[in-house]
This record gives structure tokens, C-alpha cells and sequence, in this order.
């Protein structure tokens, strides 16, 4: 393909939803397949919900799962503005050109007047809608003369344009490259609002200017966007023609871990795991909506796990690096049913490239949490040495907190419940001799700490794996962790025996 060029339009509203993330991922990716560009163009025509900060969250949002845009507000590029707020005055040109060849009108309804027609004309079965029907009951440029019509625009009354969908219902198809062949009849499309009353486009008018003027040669989006097609393509059809028109891909929606709707942020807090990205914080109620970056995710995981959501490369693989995903994606491997969220699995890739990266790729991630529990690592060599030891142990980043504080500071419980059930004044003394033994130890090596501990259970008729357990919860406070001969190497002599004289102090 030849000058692919794909965009991401957000609307800076709040936080990330994994979904969002996804759409991101599947143009990176075809754009990076196919050598072309990637576009990030903020979409914040809706004054009324824009969020502060949400922008730049986005951005950082990006940067973390390594999925930077080519071009963007921050980016640059040769077709600025990217921000649509900077674009206002070309929307409204268009929106006259429509209005003038016939295709969109002025509509002068009050809020009061609307209201009135929903409740007025509202079924049992339907929703009343401002259509090619109801127009004609309404105060617009279609039922109002033309001198009413130039009064009121030069006395500066509020009012939108409305695309004028069809007086004849007609079938509007177009090619998605995931569903083939989409229909939709006009009949059941309203009159939807183009340009709002304060000038600004409604996404409608936006997208499809911004797309033409940024050639955009495919857009992917939710599937909750086929509704919009029809507008859409009239309007392209009206402003550009329908052979300028990108080509479609409506990505499946990602859906609750039952299969029953769309998965959301209140989903989350419900079933107890993250639905966006990175933490979001809202500026106006405080409210926390925590992320997968800071429960403990790696980038490569969560990105690995979003390109499976609803695309495989029919191989049975699941575990991809950035530049396989390039390698293989395709847009046509993406299924049209929705792709159900598995929070279990989600942490089966996490814990797959914790083991498989190079602990060197965390480390300062992990040092932060170890740090926030109030443990200072300054040993870097030892630091690596104990994550390479339990990385295999980890699912979440805070995991290497629980599973290897133990060698940075005495554990600040013992489980001795679990070594008196069996224990007895023999395997004290056994200890007692063992701490004489390590005392004079010269070589201090797991190979012969173990020795030694075997040598003195041989000469006092104690089976070594009686006394294992007693030792690791001695040393770690519980039953976990690595070879526990490796955790007394790696933690010296002075605290290994430290800890088994305070455990022997609980045990009387």
C-alpha cells in the first residue's frame, strides 16, 4: 500500500479505556506494517466536556505502551492544527457549502421547542427523532421563508446546521475490511446535527473535514460508530466524493468477562481490576479510576494482551513482541463478534514477560515500590540478583515487594504457627548447633550451607526436609520464596542467624 496514513481522535474527557488503547494499537501497527504514518488529532469540539489535563494524559498514556503518533499536537506534522478547537473557522465553510447546495439547512429550535416534539411525537416503540419527516414540523431554513430565514441569521439568533438526509429513503452501502458489505437504509437515519450553536463541528462535520484535509487513508473505529456510516458517507459524497473517502474497519467492542455488553469503568470497580490504562484522577471530584501501569503491569504485557483482544494470527502464538505484532497484524484477522475481557488471562501475560524480560527492564519500576515501603536498595548488583531469583514468582510488579523484601529487612512477621504443630526440643537443638556451625562457616555459598545443614540433621537422625520449612519461614517469615540455601547466601551470615536466634526466642 502507498502513503497508508491512519489517525487516533480522541476527545480529552477523562481517562484511557483499554479499548481506546486498542484502537491506538491496531493503527499503529498497520501503519508500521505498511511503512506509513500515524496520526494523533485531538478532538475537542465538546467545550463542555473537555477535562484539563486529560490531554496530556493521553499523550503520557502513549508514550508508556511505546505507541507514539508520528504526528500530532506535540509530534508536529505538515497538516497542523491537530487540535480541532484551532480548526474552527474551516468547519463552519463547509458547513455553508453543504447548507448552500442544499444538503444541510439552519435549524432555529429552542431547547423548549425540541422537547416539545420528542414528547409530542415519541411511540411506544421509538424515540422521535428531528428527521426528514419531523424537519417539515419544525423552524428551520426548510419551513421558514427566506427573508425570515436572513433575519434571523443577521439578528444573531442561536442555531445548529443539520445535514438534510435524503427526501427519498435510499440504501447507503460501503465495504468494511473487517464486516464486508454494510447496508443502511436513510429512513432510519436522523437529520444529525453538523455545527453547534456556538460554531464549533459536531464529530460528524469534524471527522470527515479532518480526514479529507489530513488524507487519511483508513480509519479504524469501535463498532458503536456504524450507526454514523450513512451520515458520514454523505458526507463525503456532498463536501469531497466518495472516492476520496478512507477506507472503514469498525473494531469489535471489548466486552465484560461474562459476554453481556460493553465493558466499562464501572465494570471495574465492580469486578476489581483496571479498565484504563494508567491512573486517572478526576480534577473536579477527585475520584481515582486506577490503571494498569500502576497495578503493577509491564507495557509490553498489556499491549500483548489488548493485540489478542479480538485479533489472532491463526498460529495458536500469544506471546508477541512489538515488532512480531507489526510483522504479522492484519486487519482482516480482526473478528466482527465482540472479544470478552479476561482479567486472569490479562495477568498471564504479565507474569509471562516479567519472566521472559531482562529484570534490568523493571528494575527501577520495582526499586520505586520497594522504596514506597520504605525500603532503600542500595546495592544494585545484589537488587538484580534477587529479582532474577523470583521473577518467576511474579505476576504484578508489587509482587517482588512480597516476594523478596525479605532480603532487604527482617520480616516483620513469623509464621510460627506453622512450625509448632512439629516441633520439638531435637529440632531446637538442631538449630542451635547449626547456628555453632555457620558461625565458623568459612565459605559462605548455598552449596555449602546446605552441606553443612544436611551434615548435622545425618548426625542427629533428622530427615532434611523436616527442617527445611522450619529454616525458610525462619529466614523469609512464611512459606514462599526461592531455594532457601540461596536466599541465606544472598542474605550473609550476620542476618541469616540473626533471624534464626529470633525465631527460636518465639518458639519457647
Amino acid at each position: 500500500m502507498n502513503n497508508v496514513r491512519v489517525r487516533f481522535a480522541p476527545s480529552p474527557t477523562g481517562g484511557l479505556h483499554l479499548g481506546g488503547v486498542r484502537t491506538v494499537l491496531f493503527n499503529y501497527l498497520f501503519a508500521h506494517k505498511h511503512g506509513g504514518t500515524f496520526i494523533l488529532r485531538v478532538e475537542d469540539t465538546d467545550q463542555n466536556r473537555y477535562v484539563p489535563g486529560a490531554e496530556e494524559y493521553i499523550f503520557e498514556t502513549l508514550a508508556w505502551c511505546g505507541l507514539e503518533p508520528d504526528e500530532s499536537v506535540i509530534h508536529g506534522g505538515n497538516f497542523a492544527p491537530y487540535r480541532q478547537s484551532e480548526r474552527k473557522a474551516m468547519y463552519k465553510l463547509y458547513a455553508e457549502q453543504l447548507v448552500k447546495h442544499g444538503h444541510a439547512y439552519y435549524a432555529f429550535d429552542t431547547p423548549e421547542e425540541l422537547e416539545a416534539m420528542r414528547n409530542t411525537y415519541k411511540t411506544e416503540n421509538a424515540t422521535a427523532q428531528y428527521n426528514s419527516v419531523l424537519r417539515s414540523k419544525m423552524r428551520n431554513s426548510l419551513t421558514l421563508g427566506p427573508d425570515e430565514v436572513a433575519q434571523l441569521l443577521s439578528e444573531g439568533v442561536p442555531h445548529v446546521v443539520r445535514i438534510k438526509m435524503p427526501d427519498v429513503p435510499e440504501d447507503i452501502t460501503f465495504t468494511d475490511m473487517i464486516r464486508g458489505e454494510v447496508s443502511f437504509n436513510t429512513a432510519q437515519v436522523d437529520d444529525k446535527v453538523l455545527l453547534k450553536a456556538d460554531g464549533m463541528p459536531t464529530y460528524h462535520l469534524a471527522v470527515v473535514v479532518d480526514d479529507f484535509l489530513m488524507q487519511i487513508t483508513h480509519a479504524f473505529r469501535g463498532e458503536e460508530w456504524l450507526p454514523s456510516a450513512p451520515v458520514h458517507i454523505l458526507l463525503w459524497r456532498y463536501l469531497f466524493g466518495e472516492d476520496k473517502m478512507p477506507q472503514w474497519a469498525h473494531l469489535p467492542l471489548i466486552l465484560k468477562p461474562d459476554g453481556k455488553g460493553k465493558l466499562s469503568k464501572r465494570d471495574g470497580a465492580r469486578f476489581g481490576f483496571p479498565v484504563y490504562a494508567m491512573n486517572w484522577t478526576d480534577p473536579v471530584t477527585g475520584e481515582l479510576t486506577p490503571g494498569f501501569k500502576e497495578t503493577g503491569f509491564l507495557p509490553e504485557a498489556f499491549v500483548n494482551m489488548l493485540a489478542l483482544l479480538g485479533w489472532n494470527d491463526s498460529s495458536g502464538q500469544e506471546i508477541f513482541t512489538l515488532d512480531e505484532l507489526i510483522q504479522k497484524f492484519s486487519i482482516e484477522r480482526v473478528h466482527k463478534g465482540g472479544a470478552k475481557f479476561d482479567y486472569e488471562k490479562a495477568k498471564w501475560f504479565n507474569h509471562e514477560w516479567i519472566k521472559r524480560l531482562p529484570v534490568s527492564r523493571y528494575r527501577d519500576s520495582v526499586k520505586e515500590l520497594f522504596e514506597a515501603q520504605g525500603i532503600t536498595i542500595t546495592d544494585e548488583a545484589k537488587f538484580d540478583k534477587v529479582l532474577e531469583l523470583v521473577k518467576d514468582r511474579c505476576t504484578l510488579l508489587p509482587d517482588f515487594v512480597t516476594q523478596a523484601a525479605f532480603f532487604f529487612r527482617q520480616p516483620q512477621s513469623v509464621d510460627v504457627a506453622a512450625i509448632k504443630p512439629k516441633w520439638n526440643a531435637q529440632k531446637n537443638l538442631f538449630f542451635i548447633e547449626l547456628i555453632s556451625a555457620y558461625q565458623s562457616l568459612q565459605t559462605w555459598e548455598a552449596e555449602a550451607l546446605e552441606k553443612v545443614f544436611k551434615e548435622i540433621a545425618s548426625v542427629q537422625v533428622l530427615k532434611p526436609g523436616e527442617l527445611m520449612l522450619p529454616l525458610r519461614i525462619m529466614l523469609v517469615g512464611g512459606k514462599f520464596g526461592p531455594g532457601v540455601f540461596e536466599i541465606a547466601a544472598m542474605i550473609g551470615k550476620e542476618e541469616m542467624l540473626k533471624r534464626i536466634k529470633h525465631t527460636l526466642q518465639l518458639l519457647v
